[in-house]
């Protein structure tokens, strides 16, 4: 099948949302909110990728209050942003594409520097990525970051997107609660699965309510945690199907934890030292050149890493699904397409080249030239700006260290 008549490039409709063919900028993030807002930086990516020919766009890891924060270059949803947002929707409109934006929280691996509070978490647990140590939610706190999602949408609707993606996978704030490794709480949100499930139904209930018939509503989730002891295949999938009854548009299937199997989320290795060489304080630069690859293990890449355990899901649950998870070649993107999955979603292929898409389609290439050395996302979790220029055209010190 050539690309001309390859059904990644027919239309979709994702709840109330039309898309011109089946691709998503995943919700991978930018680096580009210094002072927590949107910048020019971040409107000229996702207009760049827009005009590439993506489906949707996702501008990621948008924290839905001040507690929710790890970085001070991640974006926090407050009405300050909202007329930046709003610049970048309409942009992205011009081009053709659909917007969405990812709201989440980042429960322990919030930074009180940023976050202006001791993080916070379903158990008090010490998280040794941040290091943080949290104090454990109590009842009216859950309840108050539940109306956080809520505003979250209110205000997403305001800023012009077309969808939201709610940020249940990776080791943040609702997959804490999910996982048995985080969540070690006695009362009625700890213990069973069903117990474990209820906060990230309550935020369900709220972000459906919120979104109206006029915005998708889309959930990132964990198919597996990634290690022993957290969320298993078989928990993931019950997870799932209370999402599918809760009214999820469609969910994107990933897996991995940040804070305790970070490689399992996006394979290959981290370039430590590249890492390091960002980092500002030098006793942490220090600390992760001594032990930051014994703390970041290595995972093997190949290409759509994800797709055994998404065909599990695949063959379980009748919503539509966002494969994302490794893809780099047409021929591999027909395959996904072909076993089931209705939507795929890239990071990397498009912070390689932000017209991967359209030169899919205009078959100027079939495969990536994406090298999977992640020395993006070693940049983009350390830089305060201008991630993507720095990938583009890195520091020569930085070459040596890749080579």
């Amino acid at each position: 099948m050539n690309s001309s008549e390859s059904i990644l490039f027919s239309p979709f409709r994702l709840g109330p949302v039309e898309l011109r063919n089946r691709t998503i900028r995943a919700a991978a993030f930018e680096g580009m909110c210094p002072g927590n807002m949107p910048s020019d930086d971040l409107l000229n990516y996702h207009v760049a990728v827009a005009a590439g020919g993506i489906g949707m766009t996702t501008v990621a890891y948008a924290a839905v209050s001040q507690s929710g924060l790890s970085f001070p270059h991640q974006l926090w949803l407050r009405n300050e942003a909202v007329p930046g947002l709003r610049k970048l929707t309409d942009a992205v409109h011009r081009e053709g594409a659909a917007c969405s934006i990812q709201i989440g929280h980042c429960g322990n691996m919030s930074k009180r520097s940023v976050a202006g509070c001791r993080p916070v978490a379903p158990s008090s647990r010490l998280n040794f990525y941040g290091p943080t140590f949290p104090r454990a939610m109590k009842v009216n706190d859950i309840n108050s970051v539940v109306k956080d999602f809520e505003k979250a949408v209110h205000l997403a609707r305001e800023s012009g997107f077309d969808a939201v993606e709610v940020h249940a996978g990776h080791g943040y704030l609702i997959s804490q609660f999910l996982s048995p490794y985080t969540n070690r709480r006695k009362d009625s949100f700890g213990g069973s699965l069903e117990n474990r499930a209820r906060f990230m139904l309550m935020v369900m209930d709220v972000v459906k309510k919120a979104a109206g018939t006029s915005m998708a509503v889309l959930v990132k989730i964990n198919m597996c945690d990634g290690f022993r002891g957290g969320l298993d295949p078989g928990e993931a999938l019950k997870a799932a199907k209370m999402l599918e009854n809760a009214g999820a548009d469609a969910l994107v299937l990933s897996g991995g934890f940040v804070s305790k199997a970070p490689m399992y989320v996006m394979r290959g290795s981290m370039p430590i030292k590249v890492f390091a060489f960002y980092i500002e304080n030098k006793l942490l630069k220090l600390f992760v050149r001594l032990i930051g690859s014994y703390l970041v293990r290595d995972v093997p890449f190949r290409e759509a890493y994800f797709l055994e355990e998404a065909l599990r899901f695949r063959e379980h649950l009748k919503l539509p699904l966002i494969y994302v998870g490794g893809l780099l070649s047409l021929s591999k993107i027909e395959q996904v397409l072909i076993s089931g999955f209705e939507l795929v979603a890239f990071a990397r292929a498009l912070i390689k080249d932000p017209d991967f898409i359209k030169k899919l389609q205009d078959k100027e290439l079939s495969c990536s030239e994406c090298d999977t050395s992640n020395y993006c996302i070693a940049v983009m979790y350390t830089q305060k700006a201008e991630c993507i220029k720095n990938i583009k055209d890195p520091d020569p010190e930085i070459i040596r260290m890749l080579n």
